[in-house]
């Protein structure tokens, strides 16, 4: 089913092979069974629940082990078609009005523990992740504003009833953290048990984490796509350093690194490798973010956090970071080349995108001097990850210092990272990310919205909320469009509740004889590696 019409679909930039041969696709030659992938993962999973969490650190090593309700088709993950995992046929059309989705699912599905799967475990999911408990942390609830209730009328039905139509609700509902859950384990063990546990439905069973080194998996053999998946397993290395990374895939030691690697890294296992090595390129559903403490002085002022984006020169920031770092294109707050995205005419009449970086730089010092914090020193949350975090940091304090700002940075561990950026917030800025899977614009920009689960600000703004609200409702794209341009200008601009610097850009080099995976404009979609085999004859 299409989340879009073809009319506004994104030109994405895909089979982009260097001159070595096609994109790497299943081929006409049967899929073979058997091997182990062996993948890299640049950082350590703060914890096992794809309901909380919003890093591909959870998505790589542990997608592969639960099943979803419905995904991006695996065959086509470029485009907007939505087919069935768990659900039987095709997607269901909505009725009443296109406020209610009926769910048939697939019988004889087991978790991996042996016990059935019914819609009274997706029924269970899905209120944990739209309607948590108080103290649950659900990172995607502020994407299903539009449902009322979920419901389960019989063992193998599942009911969405939506209080309007909203064409956000299914790309919202193909997210690929929507793991299906055992509503046993949610009531016997708590919601917080899939932390650090792992019961699914997936292609791939779990063996073993051992912290800091790999998470493995093993082939369900009860899996219920018939004859997946191809690989006996898999098994995620942890190499925080990206010249590991590099090195194990030019040694071999692993076949591809799926989250993506910068422009100079692609173009050396290129030389290296010849026609052993394929690549997959594609614009990225991601933007790198600056995210003020709103509870930390001075940045309860609106004027102190416009100051810091438009301290920032964007346009020749992209031009330098693109060819060292995984970012690329200057946009605001909507997956750049969408129709719901500012044109670059739009964007320069937002603090910080203008063409004159003299003149911004000169407002943002005018600033902070009414601010009354001209020498501001500024607190610096990172992450311990090279790309493109500690390379867009870098840059982003020297942005800083333009006008005076002093700073000091602390990079920590992916988990502290976290724990500091979610809970103790103990920092004045820190870096933060809008990453999301399918290209879902009205529910993707949510990330600005006080009230969001994955919104770390600690801001308030109910006219934000308000503005956004009827963005949801909004029935043409026009109107939609018009609304988008507020929301942004709100968000960006007069509030400056977060400051995007760059959109990333999705290279994926990796050994030629890894077959079936297909990039996708997330590293978060397709990775269950059901379609993944291995060519024998290439190894």
């Amino acid at each position: 089913m299409k989340c879009f019409n073809p009319r506004i679909a994104i030109a994405m930039v895909i089979g982009f092979a260097l001159g070595l041969g096609a994109v790497a696709s299943v081929s006409a030659a049967k899929a073979q069974k058997g091997g182990i992938l062996q993948f890299v993962v640049a950082g350590e999973s703060p914890s096992k629940d794809g309901h909380r969490e919003t890093t591909y650190a959870t998505i790589h090593p542990y997608a592969p082990m639960y099943s979803v309700l419905i995904r991006v088709n695996p065959d086509d993950p470029q485009s907007s078609d939505f087919v069935c995992d768990l659900c039987k046929g095709k997607v269901p059309k909505p009725t009443e009005g296109d406020t209610k989705y009926t769910f048939k699912l697939v019988k004889g599905v087991k978790f991996h523990d042996g016990t059935p799967l019914t819609a009274h475990d997706v029924v269970a999911t899905y209120k944990k992740i739209i309607f948590p408990p108080q103290g649950i942390p659900s990172a995607r609830k502020a994407f299903f504003k539009m449902v009322e209730s979920v419901t389960a009328p019989d063992n193998h039905t599942v009911v969405f009833k939506l209080k309007f139509p909203s064409g956000a609700f299914l790309p919202a509902l193909a997210t690929p953290y929507n793991w299906i859950y055992a509503k046993k384990d949610l009531d016997e063990h708590g919601y917080n048990w899939h932390r650090d546990n792992v019961n699914g439905s997936g292609p791939f069973m779990f063996v073993q984490h051992q912290p800091g080194a790999l998470v493995e998996g093993k082939r369900n053999p009860n899996y219920h796509h018939k004859g997946q998946p191809y690989l006996d397993g898999f098994k995620a290395l942890v190499a925080k350093k990206m010249s590991v990374r590099i090195q194990a895939i030019r040694g071999n030691r692993a076949a591809i690194e799926f989250r993506g690697f910068p422009p100079k890294a692609r173009d050396d296992l290129v030389n290296a490798l010849g026609d052993k090595l394929k690549v997959q390129e594609s614009d990225w559903n991601c933007s790198l973010l600056a995210t003020p403490n709103h509870k930390r002085k001075p940045f309860d002022d609106a004027r102190v956090r416009r100051a810091l984006t438009l301290a920032v020169n964007r346009w020749e920031g992209s031009k330098y970071l693109s060819k060292i770092a995984i970012v690329k294109t200057v946009g605001g707050a909507v997956f750049p080349g969408h129709p719901l995205a500012a044109t670059k005419e739009e964007l320069t009449q937002l603090a910080g995108y203008g063409t004159d970086i003299e003149k911004a730089r000169k407002e943002a010092r005018q600033l902070l001097v009414q601010a009354g914090v001209s020498n501001l020193t500024i607190d610096y949350n990172n992450r311990d990850v090279d790309q493109p975090y500690k390379v867009v940091g870098t840059w982003l304090i020297d942005q800083w210092k333009q006008v005076g700002l002093n700073v000091k940075q602390t990079v920590r561990p992916t988990p502290q990272f976290y724990a500091n950026l979610r809970k103790s917030h103990e920092n004045d800025v820190s870096i933060d990310f809008n990453c999301q899977s399918v290209v879902n614009p009205i529910a993707d920009v949510s990330k600005f919205l006080c009230s969001a689960g994955n919104n770390y600000s600690q801001c308030e703004d109910p006219e934000l909320e308000a503005i956004y609200d009827k963005l949801l409702r909004a029935a043409s794209e026009k109107e939609q469009r018009s609304l988008m341009r507020q929301y942004e200008k709100r968000a960006l601009d007069e509030q400056a509740i977060m400051g995007v610097t760059l959109w990333w850009y999705k290279i994926n080099p990796h050994r030629a004889y890894v077959k079936g995976w297909k990039i996708a404009p997330s590293h978060y979609l397709n990775q269950q590696l059901d379609n993944v085999w291995l060519d024998q004859s290439m190894m």
